[in-house]
């Protein structure tokens, strides 16, 4: 029986074109080999399982290379690439900084830094997890990655690049890794299941790559876990229960109940995922996404934004067809409540569950406000004909009151009702009681609607508009004692309804437009009646400039200036500075 080799090691890339995920990078070392531009120092930032280590080795393996290629890829013939391949390369120096942090160690590191390589042109030392050296460490390492000898390259990886001192990070040319897409993870499992003869659903190695979270090495691992359950047989089924992953179709259900109110079916489906052993926090999220793929399903521009193979990508554009826009929108809102709230919660169960009764009821109530908006389109008074035959009948004669009159009677002349009521109404009196109506409203006007442009403009009172800034002065002196002291110390300047204020900066102009302006303005309406105001700032383009007394020599003549007598009583109590 053969030795069994993780995926992760076997399927290592061995090339720079083998690298997935990472074009920019891998363009940039094959040209920089190609051109010799060589740094001194390299940093290689990403989260884990990215590639940062083994693009760090093919930049090892191919510097030192007898015989590249024109494509810049090691030519694993010559006898750098065979000591490489055979792990005995004495070239290549890898530390782990995780378990070598101390100053020690990065002592015998530069030591080893002084010996030029014995075949090739480059030693190279590759420092993974550099973020773990201590602060000595890193300070007694600074000189040596500023200034090595010129056979020495430094290759550092970290998945934490924060944490590594500013003056490390200027000595190196910084790559940043990205993390791997679902489709790059999903065909490259696609490749290595047909080189092993496995057999697989493209929807189960989606589900896969998603786990991964965007690591090319979790992915592998989370691939071979599979392939042993599924007995090379990887279908979708087997990976969700495996991985203990809910299924999709829960999710496309629930979304079917929701639209139709159904939330019976809802809470039994919800009941089926709690006995199968699943989270109920993780339902609400797995909910929540599966709603926001249905809102990028919605737009033909955003639906490269949903990351789920072909198969499951159809039902979901189905589903995206009977969703209105709206329902998503209140959907999502909901369920972020419900995520925020979750653990906060004492019955988590319930408050799920009323998560679920709310979804339940959106379409039901986006229906309702269909319908009142349709029937508010209809005209609520239809006329009848036989109103319209008395209106023409009836003259209509002038009258010096301006009175109307409608008839509301019954204008057959063979019936033998009462004589036609007849109803009239005066437009001076309705006139009167429309303005009693706007009189009683206009205080509340005045504390929502700070800014009515119906206001009368005309030209300020000054003697009423200084009485009723006095009074605001005095409410607010000890509401806000610094704009008191500021608008205390000056006189407005009136130009018919437009006032402005003198301030000595901005800050003071955006303190008193922020909280003073819709105060004041409040105030002189109930003080001045409906005369339109523009209260406006200016900044004072120069102001005088006080000397500051430092000395007591100088304070005292100042205050003699005040009082001359002050130096009587000096000379009489023989007083003096000191």
């Amino acid at each position: 029986m053969n030795e069994f080799v993780v995926s992760a090691r076997k399927y290592r890339p061995a090339t720079f074109d083998s690298v997935v995920g990472q074009a920019s990078i891998v363009t940039t070392l094959k040209n920089a080999i190609k051109n010799n531009h060589l740094a001194q120092a390299y940093l290689f930032c990403g989260p884990r399982g990215v590639g940062k280590t083994t693009c760090a080795r093919l930049l090892a393996k191919a510097i030192n290379c007898e015989h590249l290629s024109p494509s810049v890829e090691p030519c694993n013939a010559c006898e750098s690439c065979i000591s490489f391949n055979e792990q005995r390369s004495f070239n290549i120096h890898e530390l782990d900084a995780a378990s070598n942090n101390s100053v020690e160690d990065i002592r015998l590191l530069t030591e080893k830094v002084r010996i030029p390589p014995q075949t090739g042109k480059y030693s190279v030392f590759i420092i993974d997890e550099v973020h773990m050296l201590s602060a000595s460490a890193f300070n007694a390492f600074l000189k040596t990655l500023e200034e090595p000898p010129a056979h020495a390259i430094f290759i550092l990886a970290t998945t934490e690049k924060h944490k590594i001192i500013p003056t490390i990070l200027s000595r190196c040319q910084i790559f940043d890794f990205n993390r791997i897409t679902t489709e790059d993870i999903s065909r490259y499992l696609a490749s290595i299941a047909e080189k092993e003869n496995i057999r697989y659903e493209p929807d189960a190695l989606t589900i896969i790559a998603q786990k991964a979270d965007g690591a090319m090495r979790d992915a592998l691992s989370i691939f071979d876990q599979v392939v042993s359950f599924s007995d090379n047989h990887i279908t979708y089924k087997k990976v969700i229960e495996n991985l203990n992953v809910l299924d999709y179709d829960y999710y496309f259900r629930l979304v079917e109940h929701f639209l139709s109110g159904n939330y019976r079916e809802a809470l039994l489906i919800f009941n089926e995922i709690l006995l199968e052993g699943f989270d109920a926090h993780n339902f609400i999220v797995g909910l929540a996404n599966h709603l926001r793929d249905l809102l990028v399903c919605q737009d033909k521009n955003t639906i490269r934004l949903l990351d789920v193979g072909e198969q499951m990508r159809e039902r979901y554009l189905q589903q995206a067809k009977v969703c209105s826009d709206k329902f998503i929108f209140e959907a999502l809102a909901v369920l972020n409540q419900c995520d925020i709230h979750f653990k906060s919660a004492r019955n988590q169960r319930l408050h799920v569950e009323i998560t679920l009764l709310q979804l339940c009821r959106l379409c039901r109530k986006e229906e309702k406000e269909q319908e009142n908006t349709n029937a508010s389109a209809e005209p609520s008074l239809k006329a009848s004909p036989q109103t319209n035959k008395v209106a023409a009948e009836k003259p209509v004669s002038p009258s010096p009151k301006k009175e109307i009159s409608v008839s509301q009677s019954n204008p057959s002349p063979a019936s033998s009702a009462k004589p036609p009521v007849v109803k009239s109404f005066s437009l001076k009196d309705a006139l009167k009681e429309t303005a009693k109506t706007d009189d009683n409203k206009t205080e509340k006007e005045e504390e929502t609607n700070p800014d009515d442009e119906s206001e009368k403009a005309e030209d300020i009172d000054i003697e009423k508009f200084n009485q009723a800034f006095q009074e605001f002065l005095d409410t607010l002196k000890n509401e806000n004692a610094r704009m008191y002291t500021t608008l205390q110390q000056q006189q407005p300047e009136i130009n018919f309804s437009t006032v402005t204020f003198t301030m000595t900066n901005k800050i003071q102009c955006e303190e008193f437009h922020q909280t003073i302006k819709p105060m004041l303005i409040r105030h002189f309406r109930r003080r001045m009646g409906a005369v339109k105001i523009d209260l406006q700032t200016r900044i004072a383009d120069s102001l005088p400039q006080q000397k500051l007394l430092y000395t007591d020599e100088e304070k005292y003549k100042y205050l003699l200036s005040k009082n001359p007598n002050l130096e009587k009583l000096r000379q009489k109590m023989n007083l003096d500075f000191e």
